[in-house]
């Protein structure tokens, strides 16, 4: 059964909740190993009062026992503290869309009287979830030694550089910042425009990377348009709240390249018969197939919408123009969007690695992915004759 997850819940209701199912048995799964994610995913400079009140932990209500995957669906909550001030109390009636948002589109497609069910569910307190279950696949993934990581490049006009540090120092760097930058002067900046933007009453958006390291050859396909890795890889970006655009490796810098210093030549390391690449602008995928490489995925993220200054919106209930109403929310949450995307991209690789593999057990797993063919002369028995195709 391939692997699929649900999420539930909305955001002031009484819990959020989920169910992934395909994880095969055997994995070790404390909850410490989820809550731990829960807990990045509430860290950043610039994040709203909502996180002040949230203290996110998991319960495991299906799916392990004994500290252990069953194989079977595991179900997952989390509760939210802030239900308490919600529960039987009247809500006055949201009828101002605010624009970026759902409110208006939501309304539309589903017939509300009111905005508020389409904030409910649309808000991104759901991806406390998709961290969940993204802790999940990130715990069956380091069985096999792959490491997925995030941190962030820029927030509004502010940039970091660290061109030649290793990815894992990044990772590790990231996580000693407030605004998840390796880069510690771009951090202070960072820091200091989003202070700006909190005192203007205002939102920023900004571009985050995630890496996967030691991900194996062969995840993914051609054969078909929704089994390609990149465009599935894209889906699970995308599907992230704020999400507005999503690039595989230096994909729009080479738009402005010939063709020649746009792709990653092969080379042979003749000692091991490796086939090895000096670049990777490709970003560690060809045609819809990982290659071997450090697998980098940029994300450009909106300024979210909720914002303290009132923008122009229409009472739909009275048809006056006038301002929106605010509604808690972050200034930045870029920084705290990086746990979210690590997430969601530890999903779509899960998920293709246990199609690689198949097996119902850890240990039927491993043995296969020790067998895996890789890139190097030895695993491509080349026969060296032509063929006749298509015979008539």
């Amino acid at each position: 059964m391939p692997l699929s997850f649900l999420t539930a819940g909305e955001s002031h209701g009484p819990a959020l909740t989920a169910i992934l199912d395909g994880i095969p048995a055997g994995l070790p799964l404390p909850d410490e190993i989820i809550n731990r994610e829960l807990s990045r995913r509430q860290q950043g400079y610039g994040a709203g009062g909502r996180m002040k009140i949230e203290k996110d932990t998991v319960q495991i209500l299906g799916g392990v026992m004994a500290g252990l995957t069953t194989g079977a669906p595991l179900a997952l909550l989390v509760k939210n503290s802030d239900h308490n001030k919600w529960q039987g109390q009247s809500i006055p009636p949201l009828t101002t869309p605010r624009p970026g948002h759902a409110d208006l589109t939501g309304a539309v497609k589903y017939g509300y009287r009111d905005l508020r069910p389409t904030l409910e569910r649309s808000s991104a307190r759901e991806t406390t979830m998709r961290v969940a279950v993204g802790a999940i696949c990130k715990q069956l993934l380091g069985q096999f030694g792959i490491v997925v990581g995030g941190y962030v490049k820029s927030i509004g006009e502010v940039e970091g550089s660290f061109d030649g540090l290793p990815y894992a120092a990044r990772f590790e760097a990231a996580e000693a910042s407030e605004v998840r930058c390796p880069d510690p002067l771009a951090a202070e900046k960072m820091r200091a425009r989003i202070q700006q933007i909190i005192h203007g009453k205002d939102t920023l958006g900004g571009v985050l990377e995630i890496v996967v390291l030691n991900l194996p050859v062969g995840l993914g396909s051609y054969a078909q348009w929704n089994q390609r890795l990149e465009a599935r890889l894209a889906l699970a970006v995308m599907s992230v709240q704020a999400m507005k655009g999503v690039e595989i490796g230096e994909a729009f810098e080479n738009t402005r390249r010939p063709g020649t210093l746009a792709h990653d030549a092969i080379d042979l390391e003749a000692a091991s018969g490796a086939l090895l690449r000096p670049s990777n602008r490709a970003g560690g995928t060809e045609g819809g197939i990982s290659n071997g490489q450090p697998l980098v995925i940029r994300a450009a993220m909106k300024p979210i919408a909720t914002t303290l200054t009132p923008q122009n919106t229409v009472d739909l209930a009275t048809g006056q123009p006038g301002p929106t109403q605010y509604e808690r929310s972050d200034f930045c949450p870029v920084p705290r969007a990086v746990p979210i995307l690590e997430a969601m991209v530890a999903f779509v690789l899960a998920e293709a690695l246990l199609e690689k593999l198949g097996g119902d057990a850890l240990e039927d797993l491993k043995p296969r992915f020790a067998a895996l063919r890789q890139a190097r002369l030895a695993d491509l028995e080349m026969d060296n004759h032509g063929h006749i195709w298509w015979p008539e």
